[in-house]
């Protein structure tokens, strides 16, 4: 049997608020897209008596035997949902790791959509929420690979037809643990996300919205900041945004040719950090 081949996608907050938080898990309301950026996942079904997982490429490294996909196949095995079927899967990882591009989180959605799709396995849509949230919180987001607002309720809303936004990614050589940015959340924000509609995804609108996130992260780690402060400085830069928990700062733009032309800037500036230019899908 051949390999079929699927595209994660890196999955970005264009604004994110911390609302509250019930128990140990804090709540938040998100504006979502994906990007262009994705890592290349190989399955196909084997005979073997065990699922076989392998990661390749630059950020393949430091990757745990318990990861996201790993997780996926043991619920699914253990819910008697693959039916005794084994896959083997290779991961080739162009996303980087605690960066708030949910690279992880994506694959995990990715997988489970295709085997969704290619009927290997037959499940409803509260039992896909329940294995999703068993994973972590962002995998449900992987299901829509597409502009989404996620509500105060946890509820997420499909948006069509929104304009493509350039974006120059900038990630230094250091991670963001979610665990340790959520921990240090003091404060809880309005939630403006209820009513959800496109202009939500204009310049316009973004440029007034922020992410709850980032000036922790600023503050625990300063680089960040330096990051921040040189692509806001860019000509033709619309706003410049923490994703997730970080600890990657992305620069939002118009034109892609004035996007290019900052990715040369930043790399000129910042050797050896990773930049990446990419579009919203």
């Amino acid at each position: 049997m051949s390999y079929s081949k699927i595209k994660s996608f890196a999955k970005i907050n264009l604004a994110l608020n911390v609302i509250g938080k019930s128990h140990s898990i804090h709540k938040i309301e998100s504006i979502i897209s994906f990007l262009d950026l994705y890592d290349l996942i190989l399955i196909k079904k084997i005979t073997n008596k065990n699922h076989k997982i392998k990661f390749k490429g630059k950020f393949s490294k430091n990757i745990k035997n318990n990861n996201t996909v790993s997780m996926l196949l043991k619920i699914l095995d253990q819910k008697k949902l693959l039916k005794m079927q084994k896959f083997e899967i290779i991961i080739n990882k162009n996303i980087p790791p605690e960066a708030g591009l949910g690279g992880g989180s994506m694959n995990a959605a990715s997988i489970l959509k295709f085997l969704i799709s290619k009927k290997f396995i037959k499940i409803s849509n509260l039992k896909i929420i329940e294995i999703s949230n068993l994973i972590g919180s962002d995998v449900i987001l992987g299901m829509y690979s597409r502009s989404l607002v996620l509500k105060s309720n946890n509820r997420v809303n499909k948006i069509l037809d929104v304009k493509t936004l350039n974006a120059l990614i900038v990630k230094p050589k250091f991670g963001c643990s979610t665990k340790k940015i959520y921990s240090r959340v003091k404060n809880f924000s309005k939630a403006k996300f209820n009513n959800p509609s496109k202009k939500m995804f204009e310049f316009g609108f973004l440029k007034k919205m922020k992410n709850d996130l980032e000036l922790i992260a600023l503050k625990k780690y300063p680089k960040l900041r330096v990051i921040k402060t040189f692509l806001e400085k860019i000509s033709g830069t619309k706003f410049v945004r923490m994703t997730g928990s970080g600890s990657a700062i992305i620069a939002y733009f118009k034109s892609n040719k004035v996007c290019k032309q900052a990715e040369k800037k930043v790399k000129k500036e910042f050797r050896n950090y990773w930049c990446k230019t990419a579009k919203t899908i």
